[in-house]
């Protein structure tokens, strides 16, 4: 297991539990304890997590764990779920883009497109985000016009949210709205842990002739504090593989198309 991996794994203890005992944590991660005692120290150095004599308990941080220790969870099915929408990506096409890592994986594969990269001089996508890191990612490729809302950063996702953020989505019409998103549920929709980034991500929707909802096959059936969209303003969704039918089910019976990515 690598090291971001035993990160994500160690934060999901704590907040499961409120502590991490070190031998336990060794035990479940099959590492050794000096292994996790160094893990742990990193952690209570970046102040996400507090240590005690042997383990750690929780931090008074969010445990919507911050992206940089996301980027490890199912990370081939997000990239697969990256590339299937990158290919529904039209040239010239108008795409709104809101933070997180799978989103993150479709900027990418999006900004890697061999037919926009051959387009020549002026930009053949333009993407508008609210994502810092989707942002710099995409800003050497001259392929594609970058336009970045306004607004107060958050740490956890790189999202900017607030007045200055809405003002610009406000402004721009979208041919299409990527929306990743923390759990989707038939009955509550789209959802976020963060009211801020769900309000932002809500109006970017708004602002779409169409809207895609990417989320791996374990946010399924399940809801997150704060609403995005209600289903039937989803039109497509992108998951992984390895969604069961009986998840799938009901959202196709609700007139959203599922890809299987």
């Amino acid at each position: 297991m690598k090291r971001p991996e035993r990160w994500n794994a160690l934060l999901e203890l704590l907040a499961r539990d409120g502590r991490v005992d070190l031998e336990q944590a060794a035990a479940e991660l099959a590492v050794s304890t000096a292994t996790i005692r160094r893990d742990l120290d990193e952690l209570a150095r970046q102040q996400m997590l507090t240590r005690t004599r042997g383990g750690a308990v929780a931090h008074n941080v969010s445990y919507d764990l911050p992206l940089r220790y996301k980027t490890a969870r199912r990370a081939s099915e997000k990239q697969r779920i990256g590339a299937a929408v990158a290919r529904m990506v039209d040239p010239g096409a108008i795409v709104g883009l809101n933070g997180g890592t799978t989103t993150t994986e479709a900027a990418r594969a999006i900004g890697t497109r061999a037919d926009l990269a051959a387009a020549g001089g002026a930009p053949a996508v333009t993407i508008v985000t609210n994502a810092l890191n989707i942002a710099s990612e995409l800003a050497v490729r001259p392929q594609i016009k970058i336009v970045l809302t306004g607004g107060v950063a958050r740490p956890q996702s790189f999202e900017l949210m607030g007045p200055l953020a809405t003002g610009v989505l406000d402004a721009v019409s979208l041919d299409v709205a990527v929306i990743g998103v923390d759990a989707l549920d038939l009955t509550q929709g789209a959802t976020a842990h963060h009211e801020g980034e769900a309000s932002i991500n809500h109006l970017m929707a708004r602002r779409a002739e169409r809207v895609i909802v990417v989320a791996d096959s374990t946010k399924l059936g399940h809801r997150a504090f704060a609403r995005i969209c209600a289903i039937d303003e989803i039109d497509v969704l992108v998951t992984d593989t390895g969604a069961p039918d009986e998840l799938v089910a009901p959202f196709t019976e609700a007139g959203i198309r599922v890809v299987r990515a």
